[in-house]
């Protein structure tokens, strides 16, 4: 179920706060981001649209969809951009803030997978990618597991899949610092 945000302030101001978005306003809705984008087709909104959509206060529409998620951080948009607007950094600020007010999206599985990721080097120190598949299938869908378990068979046979996972030293340190930054919302 897609949650209601609740915004103390809007979300123009919101993203000129966070690296990436001081430059929204300079957008003239050229539409030269979404015509070089390569995932255009799996947007819901284009990112033309998106920021128009940002500075129509839509916050609870742009922070819903699955545009941002999508993005494959190619940065050909923020390249071919006339107004120098950091089009791929906007989409991972949208990102970090859809998390902040907790707004999913059903038709992306990556907010689930950045999560499990994080949350195998909260445990490890590093990831373990055996563990770290296992808990996002088990999180998103198990029966794409099915799917991969070849590849996962064939990397176990060739040694370059560990079913033990390793935890690094310092791993307390690493801890404090990694949630000291997610204090400050940097990451999530």
């Amino acid at each position: 179920m897609i949650k209601e945000a609740k915004h103390s302030d809007s979300l123009v101001k919101e993203l000129a706060s966070i690296p990436g978005g001081e430059n929204l306003n300079l957008c003239i809705q050229c539409g030269t981001c979404s015509g070089s984008c390569p995932n255009i087709d799996h947007m819901e909104y284009s990112p033309r649209q998106i920021i128009a959509m940002v500075r129509a206060e839509l916050s609870d529409e742009v922070l819903s969809s699955n545009t941002m998620w999508v993005c494959a951080s190619c940065y050909l948009c923020t390249v071919r951009c006339p107004r120098n607007v950091k089009i791929t950094e906007l989409m991972h600020a949208l990102e970090s803030i859809a998390l902040q007010h907790g707004l999913s999206n059903r038709k992306t599985s990556t907010p689930t997978m950045y999560k499990t990721f994080v949350d195998s080097i909260m445990r490890n120190g590093r990831v373990h990618e055996l563990g770290f598949m296992i808990s996002f299938y088990l999180k998103s869908n198990l029966f794409k597991a099915f799917k991969n378990a070849p590849l996962g068979i064939k990397l176990l046979s060739h040694g370059r899949l560990s079913l033990k996972s390793e935890r690094i030293k310092g791993l307390d340190q690493l801890k404090t610092m990694l949630k000291e930054t997610q204090t400050s919302g940097d990451i999530h």
